[in-house]
């Protein structure tokens, strides 16, 4: 379970119930004591007012609540068509998570509109060249480090066929030149670095933050480049 996902759980379990202890709550979503702590830092940061009672545990100012998620027939619509777009142009990783938030919103909609977009999506295809399309997976993983600041580990094989490891420190991800670009900062070669999703064999993430801070912006980066040439990654 990703944390947005934990901390809408912890929100409707603190609805739920007049207290919540942080041993119960660590215990519900598999994660530490010092972790809920985290947590429940970031939904006050949020603007949502939990509160703690000694002896007794969390538990959500009285008049707060969370109001059931709807959507408009158009929004939904909408999302079903970002499904087709994210299925040709994105990897696994990143469809089957759309899937599932798909089927959330499918979830609260009245079966009418729930029959129409099923009948919307039959109406609906797109074909793509296959250069558009990349047999990876790492997407996913590569959001994850950018917005955690973790360092990854790459086998990459370059241009020339060339295939060295490497540790990046990934900034952003660039989509141009019908591919997917991770935009990082290379530990082998000491600079910023292009290189092609594509052309990545391996991929894990190391759970190390950043060696190297302030990065420059990504906007920055691509404000040097001249698309749709990458740099060459040597």
């Amino acid at each position: 379970m990703n944390r947005i996902d934990r901390l809408f759980g912890i929100t409707t379990m603190l609805q739920s119930k007049k207290y919540v202890p942080a041993e119960k709550i660590a215990g519900q979503f598999d994660i530490s004591v010092r972790t809920v702590y985290r947590d429940i830092k970031a939904l006050c940061e949020q603007g949502i007012p939990v509160s703690f009672e000694q002896n007794r545990g969390y538990f959500l100012v009285q008049g707060y609540f969370l109001p059931p998620v709807s959507f408009s027939p158009e929004e939904a619509n909408a999302l079903l068509l970002m499904e087709k777009m994210i299925f040709r142009f994105a990897d696994s990783s990143i469809y089957n998570h759309y899937a599932t938030a798909l089927n959330k919103v499918k979830a609260v909609l009245r079966t009418p509109e729930r029959e129409r977009l099923e009948q919307l999506n039959s109406s609906i295809k797109m074909h793509v060249p296959e250069c558009f399309q990349g047999n990876f997976d790492y997407l996913a993983t590569l959001q994850t480090a950018i917005s955690g600041k973790y360092i990854i580990d790459v086998e990459y094989k370059n241009n020339n066929g060339v295939t060295t490891v490497r540790q990046l420190e990934p900034i952003g991800l660039v989509f141009y030149a019908a591919a997917w670009h991770i935009i990082a900062w290379c530990h082998l070669r000491s600079e910023y670095r292009d290189f092609k999703v594509v052309h990545v064999l391996k991929l894990s993430a190391t759970g190390l933050p950043f060696k190297r801070e302030p990065h420059i912006s990504l906007n920055d980066y691509i404000a040097g480049l001249k698309l749709p040439g990458p740099p060459v990654v040597r």
